[in-house]
């Protein structure tokens, strides 16, 4: 099976080798049709203390690493990467 990836924002950095992922999804009312943005809170492992709150991260699921840290950060998400400049004329 598959390991699971999800992208998210880091919430919270504050424990030694730990951040705290915010994944938000979107999902349909069953009885209203409305969308509603729903949200979940993972504890992923980062080894190098490395990321920082507000950025955009993908994690990736592992086998258990403490009572609460099952994934592990796989990178940043390049959010501020700039359009590429055509060179038409």
């Amino acid at each position: 099976m598959p390991k699971r990836v999800l992208t998210g924002t880091v919430v919270s950095d504050k424990t030694d080798k730990t951040i705290v992922v915010k994944v938000e999804r979107k999902v349909k009312h069953p009885l209203y049709g409305k969308i509603i943005r729903r949200s979940k809170k993972y504890h992923a492992h980062d080894e190098t203390n490395s990321f920082k709150e507000g950025e955009t991260v993908r994690i990736e699921e592992t086998a258990p690493i403490s009572k609460l840290k099952t994934w592990k950060v796989l990178g940043r998400v390049d959010t501020h990467k700039a359009p590429e400049a055509s060179t038409e004329a």
